[in-house]
């Protein structure tokens, strides 16, 4: 294991993970976003939105082994790979946070027409131009 990737601390707890995974989810997909995720939560959605927290974003974007302009990439590539169209929009988004490039974002969807699909291609490039489309039009104003 490198010296970069954190091992497994057993001095932390449940809560230190979700806070750590917490912080990480707000700086990537941004407060509003975040916001809005937990103000649908109720009994029953609850327990997921706090897996996605401690797991997703708790346990492994924080970890040092990669940047976040990789784990984003790999993560436009699985959402592009699965058809998860809405999800892709919100890791479109992500990744500009991160610090990809929409130049990058494109060769990540040119890199899937190969090994995802032309057609996952074709529909990832056309949620990528809505997403644009529409953080121009909020600059713009």
């Amino acid at each position: 294991m490198s010296e970069t990737t954190p091992t497994f601390d057993p001095a932390q707890t449940q809560q230190d993970v979700y806070d750590g995974g917490m912080k990480v989810r707000r700086e990537v997909l941004g407060d509003a976003h975040v916001d809005r995720a937990n103000s649908s939560v109720d009994e029953f959605t609850q327990e997921f939105q706090e897996l996605i927290t401690r797991y997703a974003w708790g346990t492994i974007w924080t970890r040092e082994g990669l940047p976040r302009t990789t784990r984003s990439a790999i993560t436009l590539t699985a959402m592009i790979a699965n058809g998860y169209w809405e999800e892709l929009a919100m890791h479109v988004r992500a990744a500009l946070t991160n610090g990809m490039t929409r130049d990058e974002i494109k060769e990540v969807i040119l890199q899937s027409a190969i090994y995802c699909s032309v057609p996952a291609a074709n529909v990832a490039f056309k949620v990528a131009q809505g997403v644009f489309a529409t953080l121009d039009e909020d600059h713009a104003k």
